[in-house]
């Protein structure tokens, strides 16, 4: 029996998740959670353990405990919130897969998920692969692919740098993957064109000039517009929540709004960044500063697009978590704050882009197709090795993997290399408008767009079927310790939209508690390539 008490109208949906990693069972028979919250917010979980169950477990492992506040009704959001706190929530009973957790204001539904009872033979089907399986992590691992992924994501990096939408660096490493992808015989080699914004950050500054003259660390917002070139000038006012920022809305007229927001996970704080400047207009400010949105800072501005919402566009930007943190405190002191920001930002009209397109024919039902994929593109001041050159590069060695082993696939494999991700999913989007009729073709659709860190199984969306036939398939990849199976997917976000449609999809599960923490231009990345689960089946 779940037990959730929320006095709000607010609607929660948590996700429990197949397994949880480290952390040990706070207490077998009940556990409560009692979240750090706003006072407008407050909620409490009291879990207690049912006779048909062997164990139930919670844990949270993040450094801030508090509030979950996710979009009404949004499931998947909900779920990404949840892993990105670290928080999981598990039933765990013999033979069952995972449990599907809806906690709504005073009641709760437990809704196990059917137990996996395969057709017959189709286990044996599946393990029958293992050797197949087995060749291509020795290949990535240990033989002659081995390193080759890194290599392959140096070169794009070193060779391109930085490849923001607009820019003639992003269309020549469009040029250059499809010169690999021919160079690689692989099948069906193109383009397809994208409409793209074209946004140019310029020179930018920040200097706080009361109570003492000190220059702060920023980083312009995507699609932001840009101060007169004299910059602007005015008092500070630093907000932690919106609902505090129309609390305070009189105060905040005519003064540069900072969002200095306590970090719970980037699902729930990232709404500063994207929405900031415009609540912020809505209430008078000139410009907006956003606490960059990560819970580790040494003096380092995130960057990430923000939308407008409103007609009256103001400037805003990125600032680091020491200086945000500062001016929040000369507030609380009663002290006056002053700070002068310069913004050369413009935005052009939209110009065209390319997703890159490369496949290995099937054998058997060429029309069918599995994709795996990742974007191509970055932002201005990263060259995107992490974010996501990583992902993509191991979503396109996948198809070289294959052909260098001369497996060949029952069905169709695409990759996908998106473009125009980062300012608004603009590749994922234009594909999915393209090609949603053929949506019955599409067996299974894939991301990687959630760093390079140590792979643990498969985030996957499907039908409860297709969700059984998962978890014995990950089970191939027990050498690697790949094995976990999470649903719904999280992640994924240029692939999202095909759930919707039926189409299952899956995001890499990662070991990847410190994501938020790296700088997206470190080059970091796995030299050993998690190869894709579709391998055992698709061949």
């Amino acid at each position: 029996m779940w037990e959730a008490t929320l006095p709000s109208s607010r609607h929660y949906q948590i996700f429990g998740y197949p397994r949880v990693q480290t952390p040990p069972p706070l207490n077998k028979r009940r556990v409560c959670l009692r979240f750090a919250c706003p006072s407008d917010l407050q909620s409490r979980l009291t879990m207690r353990r049912r006779a048909s169950l062997r164990t139930l477990l919670a844990a949270c492992l993040a450094v801030h405990v508090g509030c979950y506040v996710v979009e009404r009704g949004d499931t998947r959001v909900n779920n990404h919130v949840l892993r990105e706190q670290n928080l999981v929530l598990e039933e765990r009973a013999e033979n069952s897969v995972h449990s599907l957790i809806k906690v709504t204001e005073s009641t709760s539904t437990t809704i196990p998920a059917p137990q996996c009872v395969l057709p017959p033979g189709m286990a044996e089907e599946i393990q029958g692969y293992q050797e197949v399986v087995d060749r291509v992590i020795d290949y990535v691992t240990t033989g002659d692919f081995k390193g080759q992924v890194y290599s392959h994501l140096a070169n794009l990096v070193d060779t391109f740098g930085p490849r923001m939408t607009g820019t003639g660096e992003l269309e020549a490493a469009i040029d250059w993957m499809v010169e690999q992808s021919i160079a690689e015989n692989l099948d069906n080699v193109h383009t397809e064109d994208v409409q793209v914004p074209h946004w140019v950050r310029n020179n930018e500054s920040a200097w706080m000039t009361l109570p003492r003259l000190k220059q702060l660390h920023i980083m312009g917002l995507g699609s932001s517009v840009g101060t007169p070139p004299q910059g602007i000038t005015a008092d500070v006012l630093v907000v932690k929540s919106f609902d505090e920022l129309k609390k305070q809305g009189l105060k905040a007229a005519g003064k540069i709004v900072v969002f200095n927001p306590t970090w719970e996970s980037y699902g729930v704080t990232v709404q500063y960044r994207s929405q900031g400047a415009s609540e912020a207009a809505k209430v008078g400010a000139v410009a907006a500063l956003v606490v960059s949105i990560t819970p580790f800072s040494i003096a380092s501005p995130h960057t990430g697009q923000q939308y407008y919402s409103v007609e009256n566009k103001i400037p805003v930007a990125s600032v680091t978590l020491e200086d945000a943190a500062m001016m929040e405190r000369m507030q609380a002191r009663g002290q006056n704050i002053t700070v002068k920001l310069i913004m050369g930002a413009k935005n052009y009209p939209d110009t065209i882009s390319r997703n890159t397109v490369a496949e290995i024919l099937g054998t058997h039902q060429p029309k069918e197709t599995v994709l795996v994929s990742g974007h191509l593109d970055s932002w201005d001041v990263t060259q995107g090795a992490m974010d996501d050159g990583g992902g993509m590069m191991m979503s396109w060695a996948a198809l070289v993997v294959m052909r260098k082993l001369n497996i060949r696939p029952r069905r169709t494999v695409r990759a996908v290399l998106w473009t125009g991700e980062e300012q608004g999913l603009h590749g994922g989007i234009e594909y999915f408008k393209r090609h949603q009729h053929d949506h019955e073709q599409f067996q299974l659709i894939m991301e990687s767009d959630s760093g390079t860190f140590t792979p643990q199984g498969i985030s996957f969306s499907g039908t409860p079927e297709a969700t059984c036939i998962m978890e014995e398939v990950l089970k191939l990849f027990h050498r690697i310790n790949a094995t976990q199976l999470t649903n719904p997917m999280t992640g994924g976000p240029d692939i999202a939209v095909w759930e919707k449609l039926g189409v299952p999809t899956g995001e890499r599960h990662l070991a990847r508690g410190l994501y938020y923490s790296y700088l997206t231009n470190l080059l970091h990345i796995l030299n050993e390539l998690f190869f894709y689960v579709f391998l055992a089946l698709h061949y």
